[in-house]
């Protein structure tokens, strides 16, 4: 089987490594081209990575006959324009989470991948690591009992971060790092409906969201906390409580390792001998690997990360985003 030909969308530091961890398995993915709104960047990520095709914006992949799916990379209030241009073309699409920068967008994008019959997903490459199919194998052979909780924190000292702090770039620690959160209580209770939720939080001076905390309910007494902070580290860790016992998960968002009451499972990631910019990033080349899947399997989503799933998280940022009093010029 022919490597699945990728076009990347941004010539930043995610893009930077999802072409690294790619990279590390020539046989099954290839990297044909990239775009970025500045031709330099372009030409500058192209030259690094080896990708034969550089294009200043995006139409040019949306065109190029030679792209079997596109990465989108770039800023987050950038993802919906993008992906809705690939769709489009009906180029196939793996979107950076968030997904787009609310639920009106979100289900936009579903329903012209739905209409187009074009593949589309939402990164949340957590769901693809191998800690996550141990977690959901413990929870359905009933190793830790009836689940009751999950309490999950996820925080950095981003304030020098213009990304983070710049609400015109979509800012703020909800759509961020919130998402991580929230994915993963999901994953945790998968296909029950939150009955309540109960938002705390506060604006920074520069007006996003900094440090936000949400109680979520489920049916018979289950519940969700959630912490995410754009101000302070946080243990940055999950926690999932049963009648039987407890798993510990750190690092929650890109595990390699799973505690249970008496054992530790320990998992390695992909390898590269380019210097990865952020946290375990080999293991991009796990979500990467999904989507060749879905494709070869003529999927329209991952089983992974449904668009249900992908809307209940727009859905769940909005309100959070709400309480606190975070609103966007694309929420008009």
């Amino acid at each position: 089987m022919a490597p699945l030909r990728w076009a990347i969308v941004g010539a930043g530091n995610i893009s930077h490594d999802f072409v690294t961890a790619i990279q590390i398995f020539p046989d099954s993915h290839s990297v044909v081209a990239v775009g970025s709104a500045n031709r330099a960047n372009a030409e500058k990520f192209a030259k690094e990575h080896n990708i034969p095709k550089a294009y200043e914006g995006y139409e040019g992949i949306a065109k190029d006959e030679e792209v079997d799916v596109v990465y989108i990379g770039n800023l987050n209030f950038q993802h919906y324009a993008s992906t809705k241009l690939m769709l489009e073309h009906g180029k196939p699409v793996l979107c950076e989470k968030p997904f787009t920068m609310n639920e009106k967008q979100t289900t936009d994008l579903i329903e012209l991948a739905r209409a187009k019959k074009v593949f589309l997903m939402e990164a949340v490459w957590s769901r693809c690591f191998p800690v996550y199919k141990k977690i959901r194998e413990l929870i359905d052979e009933g190793v830790i009992g009836d689940v009751m909780f999950a309490n999950v924190n996820f925080g950095f000292n981003l304030q020098n971060n213009e990304r983070m702090t710049n609400k015109n770039l979509g800012g703020g620690a909800i759509l961020d790092l919130g998402i991580y959160n929230l994915q993963f209580q999901q994953f945790v209770f998968r296909g029950l409906q939150p009955i309540k939720v109960v938002v705390n939080g506060a604006l920074t001076k520069d007006g996003v969201d900094g440090t936000t905390a949400a109680l979520i309910s489920y049916q018979n007494g289950k519940l969700a906390s959630v912490t995410c902070s754009a101000e302070v580290n946080l243990p940055n860790e999950g926690i999932i409580v049963g009648t039987k016992g407890m798993l510990k998960v750190p690092q929650f968002w890109c595990p390699t390792q799973l505690i249970t009451s008496n054992q530790t499972y320990n998992f390695d990631l992909p390898q590269s001998q380019v210097q990865f910019r952020y946290s375990n990033s080999g293991g991009l080349a796990y979500e990467a690997d999904e989507v060749k899947r879905c494709l070869q399997e003529g999927r329209l989503e991952s089983p992974q990360i449904t668009h249900d799933e992908t809307i209940q998280l727009a859905q769940l940022m909005d309100l959070m985003r709400k309480e606190v009093g975070l609103r966007f010029k694309e929420d008009a």
